[in-house]
């Protein structure tokens, strides 16, 4: 059973737990949270005998943590996980996992002198529907695609109360992009590769972060839109376009129907299935990872791992391309 620690209380680590338990490879062992308080009412949420803290380093010193899963701030995931690290653990780090490439390539350098992991929680790359679609594009020929992924941030009503919230701080290495646009890049990088270039144009907020935008990635013979948001609800198919014809999907963040409809109309339906939790998919593969590191195992974590690096160099070009500046962009 893998001991898993984590830092943040949000409802994504509570999904994040709960998937852990169901694959039956994780315990949730320990809690770290900036107040006591809120780190003792999260464990009793969870049922069991856990470990709080509000030190760090205390957190990161227990002997029986073997993971740690980060789902703090954005800007903070760099020397969390440095720190875990380098106190001998495992890390998992949500989506977007770092602020630059710099930062990505210091941790998996130190990840591998330390003999540990590093894995980045994008979890429809994990997802049984991403390799059912990735089965099927094979061997066609592709003319475009156009993805989108918009939602309405339960964190517009501060905003415009004239708050300022961390999803909408650059400080903390956020906006649209970085928060929902990431699960784009990984389909479309996971699917096609990595774009030759790639540009983004988006509104601004008046505190420096993207709230909504357009993004193109170019390759040599088609191109790929994203479009993403935090201003409104965007009900748009996803879409990828062959010669031969067109596959619809419901989202590329979460793959639920997905139908090709060729030139004279007629319609095949790939026969995908979504798990009720959608991190079940990734805990499951994560743990057979750290459990087992075979030759397959370490080839599938290699490419988890230069597919993060691609996503987040796209990232950060396509943040660059629209003026898009994160504080960490200042310390490189």
């Amino acid at each position: 059973m893998i001991k898993l620690g984590v830092i943040g209380t949000g409802w994504i680590t509570q999904q994040f737990i709960n998937a852990g338990v169901e694959t039956a490879d994780y315990q949730l062992h320990s809690v770290f949270s900036r107040k006591l308080e809120t780190a003792k009412q999260f464990a009793e949420n969870n049922n069991g005998e856990i470990m709080v803290f509000d030190d760090f380093n205390q957190f990161l010193e227990d002997p029986d943590l073997d993971v740690v899963y980060i789902a703090s701030p954005n800007s903070l995931h760099f020397t969390q996980a440095k720190q875990a690290l380098g106190a001998g653990k495992h890390i998992i780090v949500e989506k977007s996992a770092f602020s630059t490439p710099d930062e990505m390539a210091e941790i998996i350098k130190l990840a591998e002198e330390k003999q540990l992991l590093y894995f980045e929680a994008a979890r429809n790359l994990h997802e049984a529907s991403f390799d059912q679609v990735k089965r099927f594009i094979e061997g066609r020929t592709i003319i475009g695609a156009n993805f989108t992924y918009a939602k309405y941030s339960s964190k517009m009503p501060q905003y415009l109360a004239g708050e300022i919230p961390n999803i909408f701080n650059p400080k903390f290495s956020t906006g649209a992009l970085a928060d929902l646009g990431v699960y784009l890049l990984y389909a479309a990088i996971g699917w096609f590769g990595k774009p030759q270039a790639s540009k983004y144009f988006p509104t601004m907020m008046s505190t420096g972060v993207d709230i909504v935008g357009t993004g193109i990635l170019f390759y040599e013979t088609f191109n790929v839109v994203v479009n993403t948001g935090k201003n409104l609800n965007s009900n748009l198919k996803s879409e990828i376009y062959f010669t031969d014809g067109t596959l619809e999907l419901d989202g590329v963040n979460a793959i639920s129907k997905a139908v090709f409809k060729d030139l004279s109309g007629a319609e095949t339906i790939l026969p995908v299935k979504v798990k009720v939790n959608p991190m079940v998919e990734e805990a499951r593969q994560f743990a057979e990872v750290i459990k087992n590191q075979n030759s397959n195992n370490i080839e599938k974590y290699l490419e988890w791992q230069e597919l993060s690096r691609e996503v987040n160099q796209t990232l950060t070009d396509m943040r660059h391309s629209a003026g898009v500046i994160f504080a960490a962009d200042h310390q490189e």
